[in-house]
């Protein structure tokens, strides 16, 4: 198993959290909870997905609920995945508190509909994304 391998539970399960949390920004409006969402965010595209907020409270909370994991994955996709939704929170941050109000709900929209497949589908858009970049590159 590689350094920088994470289990896969753990996305999923932050997916989990991030799409309760955007549902509830579009729900309510509300531009901090945005503004929180878009620290975690922040903190597992800069600093790993192993170390944001939710991957604490799943290895803390959660993980010693599970059996031991059987299957790993690279964070790398994830981490690229978490600077994909930094960017749509951060277009939806000026949404809501600069204008136009329609871009905040569809940038956070967008967020929310890419959490949606993770969190219930194990699709990570982002992943995904990443995967493309990587192939297209050489």
């Amino acid at each position: 198993m590689p350094i920088d391998s994470i289990d896969v539970r753990g996305p999923r399960f932050g997916a989990t959290l991030t799409t309760v949390v955007l549902a509830a920004v579009l729900i309510s409006g509300s531009g901090r909870l945005l503004a929180f969402q878009a620290l975690v965010f922040a903190i597992g595209a800069v600093a790993g997905v192993q170390r944001s907020p939710y991957a604490w409270l799943f290895k803390v909370a959660v993980r010693p609920r599970l059996s031991a994991p059987t299957a790993f994955e690279d964070a790398a996709p994830p981490r690229f995945a978490q600077g994909v939704g930094l960017f749509f929170a951060v277009v939806g941050l000026a949404g809501y508190f600069v204008g136009p109000q329609w871009l905040g709900l569809a940038a956070t929209g967008c967020a929310l509909a890419a959490a949606f497949l993770n969190a219930v589908f194990g699709y990570c858009l982002g992943c995904e994304m990443y995967l493309l970049f990587r192939r297209t590159a050489g």
